[in-house]
């Protein structure tokens, strides 16, 4: 039904290496895309417990039963195959012949990337983004055919827009099987509740400077504590740290990172939204529409097979540009991000300033392009910079960062 920007790039990297491997959140449409791609491969599942067993006991003679490949699924469950995997892909190198998938980054990366350094292809699948909803057959799926609020509340995860499921009910769930399964088995937190209102209050702080001392602090945790699960939230996809950009431009710039969820259903769940209305009049309305056009940004890029180059500025005196993004020609878009849906001309105003600053201070970023992203649904060309409508947000950035075709 939707059609995944990463299949280009899969198949490509499997004529090319002997292993990929994709990670991604839970329910992101990793196990769907990989059977898709792949559909010449059988599949397996470590989730099931007797295949999981005999892939951690015997995994020479679990390998065996696949002499052509498999797509192998939730492979940071037999932490030591990748190990074994190697010696096959060595004596018998024959490209595309296996696909791993799993949801935990850190583990898998550590697992996968020793053993299978060279030999697999990396890649990332997050939940839908903006362009690939577009994509979809289905007009009702099409962005610009909903408002910006109900896009927010419903977010990306494809089973709620492939069966329409209620986006509360199917998040709630979500989140109680991340912390019963995934959680429980990594951070063994004897108390869940704690550690789910710790997930609570960290949603508070996205399109926040990240100061995990506080956040600490207002948890109830100490500094390590809370780091540490913060890492595992960042490590299931959950969330991930935007990195500032600091180098000399004559003023006092922040050094910390900004915090954002991958998911803005995800988030507005955990903020006790119940509905899209809930949306309209939340005093953190501005922070989830900033956090949608980051993330998208950033899925975009990873599931067009490229790393994103992306950071935020932002001074002493608070003044900010919300997103500085890498073009894959070498050129930057400066992003201002803001709700409304009328446009104010000095919306571009931190962005041009910007714009003119990196011109001497960082040629290396080549051209600056000022950009206002907003609630609004008309596209104005002003002077050096341009307003695009939130819904327009993917067909302008996925040219720009994966160099696809603009198709508007």
């Amino acid at each position: 039904m939707f059609p995944r920007r990463s299949t280009a790039d899969l198949l490509a990297s499997a004529k090319q290496f002997p292993v990929l491997t994709v990670t991604g959140p839970r329910q992101s449409g990793k196990t769907t895309l990989c059977r898709s791609a792949f559909s010449h491969l059988p599949y397996v599942n470590l989730e099931a417990v007797d295949t999981r067993r005999h892939a951690t006991e015997d995994p020479r003679g679990f390998l065996a039963q696949y002499p052509d490949g498999a797509v192998i699924d939730e492979v940071q469950r037999a932490p030591d195959l990748p190990s074994y995997l190697q010696g096959l892909v060595d004596a018998d190198p024959r490209q595309g012949r296996f696909v791993l998938t799993g949801s935990e980054h850190l583990a898998l990366t550590a697992s996968t990337a020793q053993s299978l350094a060279g030999r697999t292809a990396w890649h990332t699948l997050l939940p839908l983004d903006a362009g690939e909803l577009d994509a979809a057959p289905e007009q009702r799926h099409h962005l610009r055919n909903r408002p910006w609020h109900e896009v927010l509340f419903r977010g990306g995860y494809p089973a709620i827009h492939a069966k329409d499921f209620d986006p509360a009910t199917w998040l709630d769930a979500y989140i109680t099987g991340y912390v019963e399964r995934d959680v429980r088995t990594i951070l063994q937190v004897a108390d869940l509740s704690r550690f789910m209102d710790f997930v609570r209050l960290t949603a508070t702080r996205a399109g926040s400077l990240l100061n995990l001392s506080a956040l600490a602090g207002d948890a109830g945790l100490s500094q390590p504590t809370a780091a540490a699960w913060l890492s595992v939230m960042e490590a299931h996809y959950l969330v991930f740290r935007l990195q500032p950009w600091h180098r000399n431009l004559g003023k006092r710039l922040i050094k910390a990172p900004k915090l954002y969820f991958w998911d803005c259903g995800l988030l507005s769940r955990l903020l006790s939204l119940r509905s899209p209305a809930d949306l309209l009049g939340h005093p953190m309305r501005g922070a989830l529409a900033e956090n949608w056009v980051v993330a998208e940004a950033l899925k975009i890029t990873h599931h067009g097979g490229r790393r994103p180059e992306a950071w935020f500025v932002r001074d002493q005196r608070g003044e900010e540009v919300d997103l500085l993004l890498r073009t894959w020609s070498g050129a930057t878009l400066a992003v201002e991000i803001k709700a409304g849906a009328t446009f104010a001309s000095d919306w571009l105003q931190n962005p041009t300033k910007l714009a003119d600053l990196l011109r001497t201070a960082a040629p290396d970023l080549g051209e600056v392009t000022p950009i206002a992203v907003y609630g609004g649904d008309q596209e104005i060309q002003w002077h050096r910079g341009r307003f695009v409508p939130w819904w327009r947000w993917a067909r302008c950035v996925a040219p720009a960062v994966v160099g696809e075709l603009s198709g508007t």
